[in-house]
């Protein structure tokens, strides 16, 4: 039975407390006072008829009445207007029944009517609702359903899930504090649990939760409700065990609507309303645990009398009956998701229908024709693969589905180790790869297998690995005989040598991969395997010929490769002008890095980095200092570690830094360090918008200490001739050219006024500076 408020503007009280959402009432306020029918839509306990109530109590003053009607027990349709008229305390008047009573009660006052639970009965409500707008002209109407009701006019708000704490919080009770999920977690939990609250020691946790429940309201209620009985770590355990998480989320209020008794309830309400081929479809896409898109789920959810052509429509009604929910993003091709307590309900109905077997075995087809059509790449580990997109999909599906050969397995396997690789997990890589090395599967891959694992040994800072692991890449690709493959190895092998410090035979392996792409007629696969080949020559001395090498890959990666290709490229060619000393050209390499790269990805700090090696050459030591401190951290943050070469260059650079600068410089640019996050660091590190401010700020201190002026591979020549070096073992010791070596000596003499080598001994050696082992080149 429908029931209504008192016609003085009274709600149900609010028995517990409201807790965030502030963004979306200030945009229901903006709406509703530019649309007569507005619509909260959402998933089924996502918070939709709450919010819809504080809304309301907020609005009481601007209308002559303001009325609720709870739909969620009515079955009939038929008699939708008889309840409605009840709620609102309207009794049949003489000759006049339905609608038109409805009407007449209304009339022209300035009211406000809050239709809650409407999508059991959509297209009646829709009737009603169009009626009375029309004839009612100050009525508004507030509706809360899971779809929308389609009426002309309609404006539908899409209530979210409740905001989450990011990755990096840590157990940082501030920042957990500002995401809502955790706030209604904590809020909910100390009314059952008098004196819970959140801490150093249990926010970890928590936050996990609340990410596992996706910050879908009425599940972190739930879990909530445990922490009497259960520690936090006791509920993340439940909610990792797919058979007991249901479970785990039931016991709701036995005050309160019953679809809200738990989340089983919860969406078997919303699943009793799909038809036949709308259960197929939301019950099949439980296997893609990674979220699909169309081609995805026509190939996972077609059969069994739905053809490919059907599944488009009934994803569209899904995803309006808030069943599946859209990934953010204008890319294509259109991702979506099932939410995780939904998709362990559409599991839970997938095994009843015996169709859990085959829809694994859809999937892991699905995957493996993706996988085939990707193939052909030379260099496969460094390259942008749709794949990328599926890691957790890979990761699910193979280990579940049977009935499958032996080399579907092993090449899906593969397929998420560069996954890994590329998004530099090693750790999960190699642990791939160890197993598909032991494996006789693994032989039929060629080097391919061996040569990422020599990868990620070089990743993982372990040369003797890579080197052994490069060696048999290319020992099976001479067997195998494809150029490609044979290519590919000496590519990987190349990295081990590198990893190793042999940058010899890193030189020699690329120009022979060279030698074997010429022919081949790919010019991004001849400019990539050219841009290695200047990094490593750029290690090994030859910054010279690396540059002429860069002049000619770097266009055709800037116009032709993905993004990340083009970022390694644009960041080999800065780190050349660097050591070269262009230090403007370098700056402007960086910065193109950094335009192009995710601002919050491990990418953009390597530029960042690039940068920070500029600001100190050019004797800016505190930017420098700056820019070295915030990386570190945000590496931290992400888990994620450069090349040792590079790494130990940055070092090097931010402990000269440390040891040039004066106790408050130092101390200022640390401090200014930790409020460079994200976009706050890019605009810093371009010199661009609030960002650039830090730097500005009062904190700035300059020295006059001669040393300022000196750049940073000036000062490692000056401390070289101090110990009684000559010019070429000065080079033979930077790895630069006689000829380089001259010229940061003539900028050290006109810089500092000194003219012999002795006077420029005696001049380092009064200062009794700390010595600084410079980058290598």
């Amino acid at each position: 039975m429908a029931t209504a408020g008192s016609r003085d503007h009274a709600l149900p009280p609010a028995l517990d407390s409201f807790v965030g959402r502030r963004r979306e009432l200030s945009s229901l306020r903006a709406l509703l006072s530019s649309t007569r029918l507005l619509t909260l839509t959402g998933a089924g306990g996502v918070g939709k008829t709450r919010l819809a109530l504080e809304f309301a109590r907020g609005l009481s003053s601007r209308y002559a009445r303001l009325d609720l009607v709870e739909l969620g027990s009515l079955r009939d349709g038929a008699a939708l207007t008889q309840s409605v008229a009840a709620a609102l305390g309207v009794g049949e008047g003489a000759g006049q029944t339905g609608v038109d009573l409805l009407v007449r009660a209304i009339g022209d006052a300035s009211r406000l009517l809050l239709l809650d639970n409407c999508e059991h009965l959509a297209e009646p409500c829709a009737r009603l609702v169009l009626t009375l707008l029309s004839r009612c002209p100050r009525l508004r109407i507030l509706a809360t359903s899971r779809e929308a009701l389609r009426v002309p006019g309609e404006t539908v708000f899409r209530v979210g899930e409740l905001s989450l704490p990011p990755a990096d919080a840590g157990d940082d009770v501030t920042a957990l504090l500002r995401s809502d999920a955790v706030r209604l977690f904590v809020e909910r939990a100390a009314r059952r649990s008098p004196g819970f609250t959140l801490d150093p020691g249990n926010g970890r946790l928590i936050a996990e939760i609340c990410r596992r429940l996706d910050g879908l309201t009425l599940a972190v209620e739930l879990a909530a409700g445990h922490i009497a009985t259960l520690a936090p770590g006791d509920i993340l355990a439940g909610l990792d065990d797919q058979s007991s998480q249901l479970d785990l989320l039931a016991g709701g209020s036995r005050t309160g609507p019953r679809r809200h008794s738990g989340l089983a309830t919860a969406v078997d309400w919303s699943h009793q309303l799909l038809d036949p081929a709308e259960q197929a479809v939301f019950r099949r896409l439980a296997v893609l645990v990674g979220g699909f898109d169309l081609a995805a789920a026509r190939s996972v959810c077609a059969g069994g009398g739905i053809g490919p052509r059907e599944v488009l429509p009934v994803l569209c009604a899904l995803e309006e009956k808030s069943l599946i929910v859209r990934l953010p993003g204008d890319a294509a091709p259109t991702r979506f998701r099932q939410l995780g307590v939904i998709r362990a309900y559409a599991m839970e109905r997938l095994r009843a229908s015996g169709e859990l077997g085959p829809t694994l075995r859809s999937a892991l087809t699905w995957l493996h024709e993706v996988a085939e059509r990707v193939g052909g790449d030379v260099f496969a580990d460094q390259a942008s693969s749709p794949l990328t997109t599926e890691r957790d999909n890979l990761a699910s599906v193979p280990v579940h589905a049977t009935g499958q050969g032996e080399a579907v397995r092993v090449r899906l396997t593969l397929e998420l180790a560069r996954v890994h690789y590329q998004q530099e997990q090693p750790s999960a890589a190699g642990a791939l790869l160890s197993g598909l090395l032991r494996e006789p599967g693994g032989r039929a891959l060629g080097g391919e297998v061996a040569a990422l694992a020599a990868r990620v040994a070089a990743q993982q800072g372990d040369p003797h690995r890579a080197l052994s692991l490069g060696e048999r890449a290319v020992s099976l690709e001479r067997q195998r005989h494809v150029p490609t493959g044979l290519a590919n190895a000496l590519d990987a092998r190349a990295a081990a040598w590198l990893c190793h410090g042999a940058f010899a035979g890193a030189v020699t392996d690329l120009r022979a991969c060279l030698d074997i792409l010429a022919p081949l007629g790919s010019p991004e696969d001849v400019a990539w395997c050219t841009q290695h080949l200047a990094w490593a020559l750029l290690q090994a001395g030859g910054e010279r010929e690396a540059d002429e090498l860069m002049a000619d890959c770097l266009p055709v990666l800037r116009e032709q490769a993905p993004w990340p290709r083009a970022a390694a490229a644009l960041h080999t060619a800065g780190a050349v002008r660097l050591v070269l000393g262009q230090l403007e050209s370098a700056e402007a390499l960086f910065a193109e890095v950094l335009r192009i790269a995710p601002g919050r990805s491990f990418h953009a700090l390597y530029p960042v980095e690039g940068l920070a090696l500029v600001a100190a050459e050019s004797g800016d030591m505190q930017r420098a200092l700056r820019l070295c401190e915030a990386s570190a951290q945000a590496r931290r943050r992400l888990d994620t570690e450069p090349e040792a070469p590079w790494r130990r260059r940055i070092e090097q650079a931010a402990a000269r830094a440390r040891s040039l600068l004066p106790t408050a410089a130092r101390e200022a640019a640390v401090v200014g360090a930790r409020r460079l996050r994200g976009d706050r660091l890019i605009a810093y590190a371009l010199r661009t918008g609030s960002g650039e401010q830090v730097r500005r700020g009062a904190d700035t201190v300059r020295s006059g200490d001669e040393r300022w002026r000196l750049t940073a591979r000036e000062f490692m020549v000056v401390e070289l001739v101090a110990k009684g070096l000559t010019n070429r073992q000065i080079a033979d010791e930077l790895r630069l050219s006689a000829h380089t070596v001259a010229t940061h000596l003539d900028r050290v003499r006109d810089k500092l006024g000194l003219r012999s080598r002795t006077q420029i001994a005696l001049w380092f050696g009064r200062r009794h500076v700390t010595r600084w082992a410079g980058p290598p080149s």
